[in-house]
């Protein structure tokens, strides 16, 4: 099971990785529209940095014909790195393009996945990971659940090496579910993520401990006895 985080921010970047076990970083334009003005090339090469090569990065072209496609895919590679994830939206064109690029072994990461028949094309067409779109999916009232469950089903049965990596979230409840009906993957906004652990009830379980113990050992702690 992988969790990656769907920002460019850096220092949330730098804090998840610190306190989370986190397999990667996503992003699109509209997560690096948030950013504001930034050199490009310059501010993946950084996010690179923290990350490492231990942990994925996925980087989505702007192009929509095959062949500028292929240009942008090049340029992310040869500006950033060999290693990172070309994220391309499931068209015909993009599906053109994914073939083409794993001919050269280029790592794919097929993504804006509304419905099952761009999931299935987007294996067939080699893609390493798949990214339906959970919170958008159920907003058109297409069961995100029934077609996550599908890929899953169908990569086990004829043995596709994609991982399904789900995206687009409101809440983690929505992340868990796509977790257990078979998505290996999920990239979250660190918003989401971060918030499962500030419940109420966790600090007072804290707490609750912390007031036994005293009880019992009054102000000293584990490392003072």
């Amino acid at each position: 099971m992988e969790y990656l985080i769907d920002t460019v921010n850096i220092d949330m970047i730098e804090k998840c990785v610190d306190l989370l076990p986190v397999t990667g970083v996503t992003s699109n334009p509209s997560i690096i529209k948030k950013e504001g003005k930034i050199k490009f090339f310059e501010h993946l090469k950084k996010i690179r940095k923290i990350i490492g090569f231990d942990r994925t990065l996925h980087i989505q072209i702007l192009a929509e014909k095959s062949d500028d496609i292929l240009k942008e895919a090049y340029m992310l590679l040869n500006k950033v790195d060999k290693e990172i994830y070309i994220k391309v939206p499931v068209t015909p064109n993009g599906l053109k393009a994914i073939r083409l690029l794993k001919k050269e072994n280029i790592k794919i990461t097929a993504t804006a996945i509304y419905n099952k028949t761009q999931g299935l094309m987007a294996m067939e067409a080699g893609a390493d990971y798949i990214a339906p779109y959970f919170n958008r999916m159920e907003n058109l009232d297409i069961s995100a659940v029934n077609t996550i469950g599908m890929f899953a089903e169908i990569i086990d049965r004829y043995m596709y090496n994609t991982k399904i990596l789900a995206a687009s979230f409101k809440n983690i409840k929505q992340v868990d579910e796509a977790i257990a009906c078979g998505a290996q993957s999920v990239t979250v906004s660190p918003d989401i993520l971060l918030a499962a652990f500030d419940v109420p009830s966790i600090k007072k379980a804290i707490d609750d401990f912390t007031v036994d113990w005293e009880k019992s050992f009054g102000n000293a702690r584990i490392c003072d006895l």
